[in-house]
């Protein structure tokens, strides 16, 4: 029995997906809640599903982060992204991020049983219609990683600092990042004054400068 935790902001979307789900013999809904803070409730107090079925814009935390966040934290649950965003970039977030498959809502229910199926299995699944533009976009990002890994060893930059000089570009401040990452703000505050020093920057307008020049950055 493949266990489901079901993520989605719109109480319709999660009544009609338990509906289906719930028709099949080989599928549970362990729980259905409308935020991504709400399926770390779950995920700290009940029984673990051995998969999480979430959508990816919602309210303050949305599913990148929660799908981040969750196979740190528990790497042997599954995750497939459901969602509307029928974009190749956004399913390459969710896919660094963690996520085993990415799916669009306007899949048949046939493909979206069979995503689930298949990821359950342990492969990956990707929605046919954007499967050919992820495997492109996924051979791009490939070449860029040997890039990336090159830098980072170069400069002795973790990945959690490289997280952290990402949402630096994006304008969010230490307590803001602190929380998107469930770290303390004093923890960020180090990173920020580690990058810095091994970047050899004078201050946060440099280390934004540096990301973009090595690429660290797009």
């Amino acid at each position: 029995m493949i266990q489901i935790l079901l993520v989605d902001d719109h109480h319709l979307v999660r009544c009609g997906f338990r509906l289906i789900l719930e028709t099949q013999d080989d599928i549970a809904v362990l729980a259905d809640v409308e935020s991504a803070e709400a399926a770390l409730d779950v995920l700290k107090i009940h029984h673990r599903p051995d998969m999480i079925l979430t959508d990816i814009n919602m309210g303050e935390m949305g599913g990148i982060a929660l799908i981040e966040f969750a196979k740190q934290k528990y790497p042997d649950i599954k995750i497939l992204a459901l969602t509307m965003e029928n974009d190749k970039h956004i399913a390459a977030n969710a896919l660094r991020a963690g996520a085993d498959g990415y799916l669009v809502k306007d899949s048949s229910c046939d493909e979206v049983l069979f995503g689930i199926r298949q990821v359950a299995k342990g492969e990956k699944y990707i929605s046919g219609s954007l499967s050919v533009s992820c495997l492109n976009e996924y051979k791009n990002y490939a070449g860029r990683a040997l890039d990336l890994n090159r830098i980072l060893l170069k400069y002795d930059i973790s990945e959690r600092e490289l997280h952290v000089l990402e949402l630096i570009a994006e304008g969010y401040t230490n307590g803001e990042i602190a929380d998107r990452i469930f770290l303390s703000k004093r923890t960020v505050e180090g990173h920020r004054q580690k990058l810095i020093e091994k970047t050899n920057t004078k201050n946060t307008a440099g280390l934004v400068r540096f990301g973009f020049h090595h690429m660290l950055l797009h």
